[in-house]
C-alpha cells in the first residue's frame, strides 16, 4: 500500500500543487487537506506548504494556527506524526508552538526569491534521512518573513540537541540567528525551514537540481520502515 502524504491548503497558501507533485514525484500518495476539514483522511504524515496563508494578516502563520486542520495537526504530531513545513509552513509551526522560536521580517526589509545553499547538520530526521551530515545542498528560497529568532536559552538547547536541521551556508539571506534554516522538535518527526525543496525534485525546473527530492524520499523511507 503507498504511502499517503497530506498536503494542507489555507487561504493564501501558494505552493500547494508544487508539493503535491514532489509527494507523487517520490513515490507517495499526496493527498489535499483543506483548512476547514478536521479529518486529516488518514495520511501517515502531514506537509505545511508556502504562501501567505490569511494574507499573513497580524502575522505569518498566526491566523492559519487556528484553523480547524491544525488542531488535529497539533495532535497527530504529538503523538509522532511526521510533519513537514515550508515557508510558512514553518511560520505556522511556531505559531503552534510544535517548534521553538519565532519568524519575524528580514533584517533587510525586502522580499527576498534566490537559490540558496544549505548545509545539513543532521540527517536523522523524518524528513532528513536521505541525506549526510554536512552535505550541501541548493533550495530555492522566497520569503520577506524569514528571519528565525529566539533567546539564547532556546538557541542553545537547539544545538545542544543537534536539532539545527539546516544552515544557510555562504549567504545569510534574512538575518537568522546563527545562520538557522531549518529547525526540528526533540523527537525528530516534525521539520520547518524556510526554503522550498519541493521547487528542486526534477531538473527542468527550479534550480535545474534535484536536491530537494532528498526531504520526500526521506519520509518515505521513514514510513515504509515504520
Amino acid at each position: 500500500m503507498t504511502a499517503r502524504v497530506g498536503v494542507v491548503t489555507f487561504p493564501g497558501t501558494l505552493d500547494d500543487r508544487d508539493t503535491q507533485r514532489a509527494v507523487r514525484t517520490a513515490g507517495l500518495e499526496a493527498v489535499p487537506l483543506w483548512h476547514r476539514d478536521k479529518d486529516l483522511k488518514q495520511v501517515d504524515a502531514v506537509i505545511l506548504p508556502g504562501g501567505f496563508s490569511y494574507g499573513d494578516y497580524l502575522r505569518a502563520g498566526a491566523i492559519s494556527r487556528f484553523s480547524p486542520v491544525m488542531e488535529t495537526v497539533i495532535a497527530q504530531a504529538k503523538a509522532g506524526m511526521p510533519v513537514l513545513g515550508i515557508c510558512n509552513g514553518f511560520q505556522v509551526l511556531t505559531e503552534t508552538h510544535l517548534l521553538p522560536g519565532a519568524m519575524l521580517r528580514n533584517n533587510h526589509l525586502h522580499f527576498i526569491c534566490r537559490d540558496q545553499k544549505l548545509r545539513v547538520e543532521n540527517a536523522e530526521t523524518a524528513w532528513t534521512r536521505s541525506y549526510e551530515q554536512g552535505q550541501e545542498i541548493n533550495i530555492p528560497l522566497k520569503n520577506i518573513d524569514g528571519r528565525y529568532v529566539a533567546d539564547e536559552r532556546v538557541l542553545d538547547e537547539l544545538e545542544a540537541e543537534g536539532r539545527v536541521v539546516f544552515r544557510y551556508e555562504e549567504l545569510n539571506p534574512n538575518g537568522s540567528l546563527r545562520d538557522i534554516a531549518g529547525i526540528s522538535n526533540a523527537e525528530g518527526n516534525v521539520v520547518g525551514l524556510m526554503p522550498h525543496p519541493e521547487h528542486a525534485v526534477e531538473p527542468l525546473i527550479g534550480t535545474g537540481r534535484t536536491d530537494g527530492l532528498g526531504f520526500f524520499t526521506s519520509i518515505l523511507k521513514r514510513l515504509v520502515s515504520a
